[in-house]
């Protein structure tokens, strides 16, 4: 049975070796990503909370604008942050119980940041598994529960969670995640690129690869980046006239130009500062997504035959 699990076993935890093992049944389809309409259900993918805003905040009003729906689900809640921890609870060490406070506060973010972007809170998933553990569930801990070394849970803590109690394996991620992807029908799915060089980006990205494969909707898929190596996105700070570039690990993907209104600008950098938590440690770098321009991919990988969308530039 082809697994996730059993990709990155053979990859020897080579995350992006095991996308190009799937990269010959990937294909993006021609299409018209971003002129959405009142049919389309945009569904956001985002590892952390803050995530969906920084990539996606201008494609998400886009689509809400069009009359389209819009979900977004969480894959962890935000508790391994345990220097931003230390600075919201005013103490130099912090414990399991902080962590676990810390990840709730950050739910509450993206909360207001997702009513600001006029997502419904039925359209809201927090599926709550470990901060920092998703390539581990993906591997080692596919049946195996995973114990969070920053909050000593092996199973989903939130009452708030998509589905509390669930235990900290891959398997379960993977069908709570199908679970989400069934209630929601998406029409369109972002999600990171396996490029990104965050750990839990990057497994993000092959856990919807594999699923959204496995359902035959592959080409419903368009990839965006966070983390894109040291000193991207520049410049840093609020730049809203400066053009957001591909970072150069990723420069060979088929990116498409997603241009933004300056209302648009305005709002996604309002949702950003939502992240009060992340702000006060990270603003440089959170308010340097408020770019002129959004990008997205048709391909995960730059070795990904694309077709006739590819470096489209949409009309704003």
């Amino acid at each position: 049975m082809r697994t996730i699990h059993a990709h990155l076993r053979r990859a020897g935890w080579g995350f992006v070796a095991a996308a190009i093992a799937l990269a010959p049944q990937v294909r993006a389809s021609a299409g018209g990503f971003g002129r959405f309409t009142s049919t389309d259900v945009l569904l956001v993918v985002a590892p952390h909370p803050d995530d969906e805003t920084l990539c996606c905040a201008g494609a998400i009003q886009r689509a809400r604008a069009a009359g389209a729906r819009v979900a977004i689900v969480w894959i962890t809640s935000g508790d391994a942050f345990e220097l931003d921890a230390h600075v919201v609870e005013h103490r130099l060490f912090t414990g399991t119980q902080g962590l676990l406070e810390l990840a709730g506060l950050r739910m509450q973010e993206a909360a207001r940041a997702a009513e600001l972007l006029r997502v419904a809170p039925a359209e809201r998933f927090f599926l709550g598994y470990p901060d920092g553990g998703i390539a581990h569930l993906l591997a080692e801990n596919h049946d195996l529960p995973y114990r969070s070394p920053h909050t000593g849970a092996a199973a989903v803590p939130y009452a708030g969670a998509f589905l509390p109690g669930a235990a900290y394996t891959g398997a379960s991620l993977e069908q709570n995640l199908r679970a989400v992807i069934d209630r929601v029908q998406p029409t369109w799915v972002l999600a990171p690129t396996p490029l990104d060089v965050h750990e839990d980006h990057h497994a993000t990205g092959m856990l919807v690869i594999h699923t959204m494969e496995r359902l035959g909707h592959l080409d419903r898929v368009r990839y965006w980046i966070v983390h894109g190596g040291i000193g991207w996105p520049w410049p840093r700070g609020l730049n809203p006239e400066e053009a957001l570039v591909p970072p150069p690990l990723a420069r060979a993907l088929p990116w498409q130009d997603f241009p933004l209104l300056p209302a648009e600008r305005d709002q996604k950098a309002s949702a950003i500062r939502m992240y009060e938590t992340q702000m006060r440690l990270t603003s440089s770098f959170m308010l340097a997504f408020v770019k002129r321009n959004e990008i997205y991919s048709s391909a995960p990988l730059a070795d990904v035959p694309a077709e006739q969308d590819n470096g489209q530039k949409l009309p704003p």
